[in-house]
């Protein structure tokens, strides 16, 4: 990953997003257009990662023991006139399968 932010500025590297409905919300977040991977790490679980186009990686994965899930507020800029249905310009919220607000900002 190339550095593309000031020195000692924070970015965000790595979001994981555990879930209790993994394939739900991994159709949940292609719908925003996101493609992931499915990738598992040795005996670990099955999981999805999608590395955004900033070089973030949003990883889906399953909870359980030791992964709770916990309330998480994201947000996205999206092409709003290419999703289904298509989005007006502004701030939207919905609600991912685990009710977490997702907020979209549509250009």
């Amino acid at each position: 990953m190339t550095d593309r932010h000031p020195a000692g500025a924070a970015h965000l590297a790595l979001l994981v997003v555990y879930t209790d409905h993994l394939e739900e919300a991994h159709r949940f977040y292609c719908g925003l257009g996101l493609a992931f991977v499915r990738e598992q790490h040795g005996a670990g679980p099955v999981h999805y990662a999608c590395t955004l186009p900033d070089g973030t990686v949003l990883e889906l994965f399953p909870a359980g023991e030791g992964r709770p899930v916990s309330r998480v507020r994201l947000g996205f800029h999206v092409a709003g006139r290419e999703m289904t249905p298509p989005l007006p310009p502004g701030r939207h919220v919905v609600r991912d399968p685990d009710g977490r607000a997702v907020e979209l900002y549509a250009g």
